[in-house]
């Protein structure tokens, strides 16, 4: 079934889909705790609890908290979700699996925007200023042996990702990649892309990466 998505909370696509193909690949450890950061519709958290892990989910909007709460009930799954900032909600806890579909757009715009279904997609100029967090954060999560899961556009630096998960005394590399035509968002802002030399030519289709850090037991 579908997850029912609200008016301003993102819809699954095409990231979502290949987050959830790397999580049903991953290995889990029985009754596996896993934290899904900025969960939408919660679909990604769904897909781990259907696999029977104990699932965590966090997202700053008190409308996705809403739209996971009802889509697991509605899935009949057992879903904690919580609302805060990232990973504030589970400070001091661990977990077997990490996974994130967050913000990873550049964006003209320097900030994140506050309110409205933009702040799902668009994350500062070099659409890292939510993946930098997660990046200096989520290591001290894992549990030895712990897995995140990134999904994230080439177009904000994977590089970068991997340099700054390796820092933290992660083992990680790209896991997987599907190259997708760009959607309204990208479309819109093909020219200023090319400007900043993050596009070539006519070039009309985005990579999308599957970053996979592991902590070493």
């Amino acid at each position: 079934m579908n997850p029912l998505a609200l008016p301003g909370v993102y819809a699954p696509q095409d990231d979502t889909d290949l987050l959830m193909q790397s999580l049903r690949q991953e290995p889990l450890p029985p009754q596996a705790h896993v934290l899904d950061i900025g969960t939408g519709t919660g679909a990604v958290a769904l897909a781990a609890a259907r696999l029977g892990a104990k699932v965590t989910a966090v997202d700053i909007s008190w409308r996705a908290v809403l739209n996971a709460k009802v889509n697991a009930a509605l899935a009949r799954l057992p879903l904690r979700v919580m609302r805060g900032n990232l990973l504030a909600p589970v400070s001091g806890r661990s977990f077997d699996l990490v996974l994130s579909n967050p913000p990873y757009v550049p964006s003209p715009d320097a900030d994140c925007r506050r309110r409205g279904a933009a702040r799902s997609w668009d994350a500062g100029y070099d659409g890292r200023l939510v993946l930098d967090r997660i990046c200096r954060d989520a290591p001290a999560l894992l549990r030895p042996g712990g897995v995140l899961l990134l999904v994230q556009s080439a177009l904000s630096g994977a590089d970068e990702t991997l340099r700054l998960l390796r820092a933290a005394g992660l083992s990680a590399d790209v896991a997987e990649h599907r190259r997708i035509a760009f959607g309204p968002i990208l479309r819109s802002r093909r020219s200023w892309l090319q400007s900043r030399g993050l596009l070539e030519g006519d070039d009309e289709k985005e990579e999308l990466v599957i970053i996979r850090a592991e902590r070493l037991p």
